[in-house]
């Protein structure tokens, strides 16, 4: 094992950096992201990690230049003789196109991973992956981890009642009646039935489930344009719900996604930091929740080489 330890911070997760470094008590390394004229990254670390247990955290949503300052951050520590190189990537961007279910398509997802690995991390911790199978685009260990934990502290705070919980597609139903057996061991599920029409586009066609005179909670991975969630619940309002809550992990809030939210039944909409919200898209009905606890956790028992499956046992079953 390594001796030292070493946190390094991109520019897409700085915020989350801080909070994981207070909670481990371990500082942020320096380092410098910058740009040359015609507007190329150029990324520096400035303090020696030769033989170092190095953690460089960055989540991968857009705009791509987060996915190619992180390639760079590994491949500077790689060159500068690390022992060991954690990509810590709190969102795994690009994870949308797992397969190739039409001609002349990427598999985005195993490109992202094979960059990853040859620009140099040893190992990947990421949380909340859109397919739990993008684990085996790797040939390196990833650790994969779930928000579901934040959630259940503050939703046992809460103390639900009469509650129903919503898978938004089949798809995610078995990580959703996990979710829901946490939360309460009798809480019901249920399930909206959609089909996708295209990048962003889903139809909504029905509610598989009781939801009336029930309050309903909307459990999801990421929230992007905001569509399938509104549609989601406009629907099961119409099947007689009296209120409407949601919770998502990745809070992409795309194009006018916060706008949709206001306007739409939800009316509280809990995320995590793992993309950070700017002021313009923090709007009234967002609750945000912190996963440096967990990630944090997660960093150091890597370092200290225990076990972290105390952190995600159970949650996807």
């Amino acid at each position: 094992m390594s001796q030292d330890i070493k946190l390094f911070a991109g520019t897409a997760s700085q915020g989350l950096t801080k909070k994981i470094s207070e909670k481990i008590k371990v500082p942020i390394g320096e380092s410098s992201t910058t740009r040359f004229a015609d507007g190329e990254l150029k990324i520096k670390i400035k303090e020696n990690i030769r033989g170092c247990d190095v953690f460089i955290i960055q989540s991968t949503y857009p705009p791509a230049d987060n996915i190619l300052e992180l390639l760079l951050f590994l491949d500077a520590a790689k060159r500068a003789s690390a022992d060991r190189i954690t990509a810590v990537i709190p969102y795994f961007g690009y994870a949308r196109q797992d397969r190739k279910d039409e001609p002349r398509v990427p598999i985005s997802a195993k490109l992202i991973a094979s960059l990853l690995t040859k620009s140099g991390a040893d190992r990947i911790l990421t949380m909340d992956l859109h397919a739990e199978q993008i684990q085996g685009f790797f040939d390196i260990p990833v650790d994969h981890l779930y928000a579901v934990p934040v959630f259940l502290e503050y939703y046992h705070k809460r103390k639900l009642k009469d509650y129903v919980i919503i898978s938004p597609d089949l798809g995610r139903a078995n990580r959703v009646r996990g979710f829901a057996r946490r939360l309460r061991e009798d809480l019901p599920v249920a399930i909206v039935e959609k089909r996708r029409t295209g990048p962003n586009q889903a139809l909504v066609l029905n509610v598989i489930g009781e939801v009336e005179g029930k309050s309903a909670l909307i459990y999801d991975d990421m929230l992007d344009t905001g569509g399938t969630m509104v549609d989601a619940a406009r629907a099961i309002v119409e099947k007689g719900a009296k209120e409407v809550y949601s919770c998502v992990v990745h809070p992409l809030l795309s194009r006018n996604a916060p706008q949709k939210v206001m306007e739409s039944p939800i009316k509280e909409l809990v995320v995590t930091d793992t993309i950070p919200l700017p002021p313009e898209r923090h709007i009234a009905k967002i609750k945000v929740l912190s996963v440096a606890g967990i990630l944090g956790e997660a960093i150091m028992r890597i370092h200290r080489a225990e076990s972290i499956s105390v952190l995600f046992k159970e949650v996807a079953e």
